[in-house]
């Protein structure tokens, strides 16, 4: 057992397999997040696809943070309703998504709201559409600095479409975005090494840029490469897991000490053998993109081994057999909390150890109003 700060002592008000809230390590998280960029809420555009929750960004709003990176049309909706300024939507558009984009644009007038493109012929879409509603969309463009999973490189063609959005009239350009989310060795001296080594192109193309577009922005990085990008004055930063932060993260990023502010409360079901418990926690409850050891690790539980989970059973190998019993609870980190969050309607809020509040993740929908 690690430490005693997260039994819930309502525990009978907490269904499982669920997510609980800590309200007072969300709120260090975000401090934290704030600290790390001396106090400057400009430079912060955290992601939402973490949290997904409007309580979650209104703590957020209230602390001086007001622009956001979204990844869905659902999640900068929400973001907007919640009070955001500014919101990227850090997905090329494609399908259904460009007119739901313009809805997004047309139905909140008071929120400035971009998008990325990285190829001339989404930005000749993106520009017809807003020619014909009488807008301007503002667009970044997505940088391939290494991940190799989307954005344009620096390179010719770079210099081409910027070329091409001076034609584009309904298109604002607002800057560059450049995400690095592959390098995450444990190391932060290697890490930042590795990450500057993969920006620098990016920097000085965005310095010559900034020439003929002084208002342009620099968006960088993720999670793993925010302690590195928040040490550069003109880079705009996008963490978005250290808001509630896992075990992934935690185990890797040492030097970023965020608090576990999301849990998995799960109860044991079943004893069917002898040495192993089975709890009602099963893929459809956690990220299971990773191998099974490497989904959970439980808090109150020592000695133990996730042997295998089905949809909705959990079954763990456990020393200490005779200690537990049927409807014993079970607290535990997810490795990755933003797919783990996406897979629950709802979290328990928990403060001074008790709940008092339900939250929904409203954003783990695909489509809201628009």
């Amino acid at each position: 057992m690690e430490n005693n700060w997260y039994p819930i002592q309502n525990l009978e008000t907490v269904d499982s397999p669920s997510v609980v809230l800590y309200l007072d390590h969300l709120a260090y998280n975000i401090q934290k997040m704030i600290s790390l960029a001396d106090g400057d809420t400009k430079r912060l555009m955290p992601h939402i696809k973490t949290n997904k929750m409007p309580k979650v960004m209104q703590f957020l709003v209230e602390s001086g943070i007001t622009s956001f990176k979204a990844s869905t049309i659902a999640e900068a909706e929400m973001a907007a309703e919640a009070g955001a300024t500014s919101i990227l939507i850090a997905h090329q558009l494609v399908g259904p998504k460009v007119d739901r984009f313009i809805q997004l644009v047309q139905n909140f007038p008071d929120t400035q709201f971009s998008t990325l493109i990285d190829n001339i012929d989404s930005a000749e879409l993106l520009n017809q559409k807003a020619l014909e509603q009488e807008l301007i969309v503002n667009i970044h463009i997505d940088i391939n600095n290494g991940m190799d999973r989307s954005g344009i490189k620096i390179r010719t063609e770079l210099d081409v479409l910027l070329d091409y959005l001076k034609i584009c009239k309904n298109l604002s350009f607002r800057g560059l975005h450049a995400y690095d989310g592959h390098l995450r060795d444990s190391d932060f001296s290697v890490r930042k090494e590795k990450i500057e080594s993969g920006v620098r192109d990016v920097q000085t193309y965005f310095e010559t840029l900034r020439i003929d577009y002084p208002q342009a922005q620099l968006v960088c990085g993720g999670t793993p490469s925010f302690t590195s990008h928040v040490l550069q004055e003109n880079r705009i930063t996008s963490p978005g897991t250290c808001v509630l932060w896992d075990w992934g993260y935690g185990e890797k990023l040492t030097e970023q000490e965020f608090k576990y502010a999301a849990l998995l409360v799960t109860r044991i079901i079943s004893k069917p053998t002898e040495g192993i418990i089975t709890v009602d926690m099963g893929h459809k409850s956690v990220a299971s993109e990773n191998p099974v050891d490497k989904r959970i690790k439980f808090l109150n539980l020592d000695s133990y081994e996730l042997v295998s989970q089905s949809e909705e059973h959990g079954v763990i190998k456990v020393q200490d057999w005779d200690k537990w019993k049927v409807g014993d609870v079970l607290y535990g980190v997810p490795y990755h909390i933003c797919p783990t969050i996406n897979l629950h309607d709802e979290v328990s809020v928990i403060q001074n150890g008790r709940k008092f509040d339900t939250w929904e993740i409203t954003a783990r929908k695909r489509k809201l109003r628009f």
